[in-house]
This record gives C-alpha cells, sequence and structure tokens, in this order.
C-alpha cells in the first residue's frame, strides 16, 4: 500500500468524555484517469474504504472514491466510556489492508 499511517489518538481521557481522532494516510491515490508519460493509462489504485472500531465495536466508517486527493486525512470524534484499543483499517483496491492500533486509558 504505502508508508505507515499517521495517527492521533490521546493516550487518557476521562470516562464518557469525547476525544478528536486525526488519520492520515500516505497514499497515491491514481483514480485511473491520468496517463503516464508514454499516454497509457495509469491502473485505478486507491484506498476504497476505511474504518475505526474500538474494542472492536464500529466507531466510524467511510467509503472513498477516486475523487479523493492522496493522502486521505480522517478527523472524527468518539465517546469513550472505558479503557481500550482503537483498530484503524485502509482497504486498498487490490486487497491490501493496512491496520494501526492505538490504545487509550480511561479513568
Amino acid at each position: 500500500m504505502a508508508d505507515k499511517p499517521r495517527l492521533r489518538v490521546p493516550k487518557e481521557a476521562k470516562k464518557g468524555e469525547i476525544i478528536e481522532i486525526k488519520t492520515l494516510m500516505p497514499h497515491v491515490m491514481q483514480t485511473g484517469l491520468v496517463k503516464d508519460q508514454d499516454g497509457k493509462l495509469i491502473p485505478r489504485k486507491i484506498i476504497n474504504k476505511f474504518t475505526a472500531e474500538f474494542n472492536g465495536k464500529p466507531v466510524f466508517s467511510a467509503s472513498i472514491e477516486p475523487a479523493v486527493a492522496a493522502n486521505p486525512y480522517f478527523q472524527f470524534t468518539a465517546k469513550v466510556e472505558e479503557s481500550g484499543t482503537f483498530r484503524f483499517s485502509w482497504f486498498d483496491d487490490d486487497g491490501t489492508v493496512t491496520t494501526a492500533d492505538e490504545t487509550i486509558t480511561v479513568t
């Protein structure tokens, strides 16, 4: 796929707090509509889905279309009631899935 994703998740939060999460996935995002220097179309290769789960439960998801710019960035909020792990997943056209985990301690 691409380089390692960049994540920003608070390390700690209070029970019931709404936290802000930011993710950025370095990825070229070829739309399939651009030609190379020889005039041939560069095949489509995009991240077509992003999901975020907390302790195995869905928190956020997005279907992504070719019009999304390179290096897709997502910012969203989540309410945390317990300590646990966020799992972020990016699904590529070629079947590759990149995942990253971040833990948070809730007091």
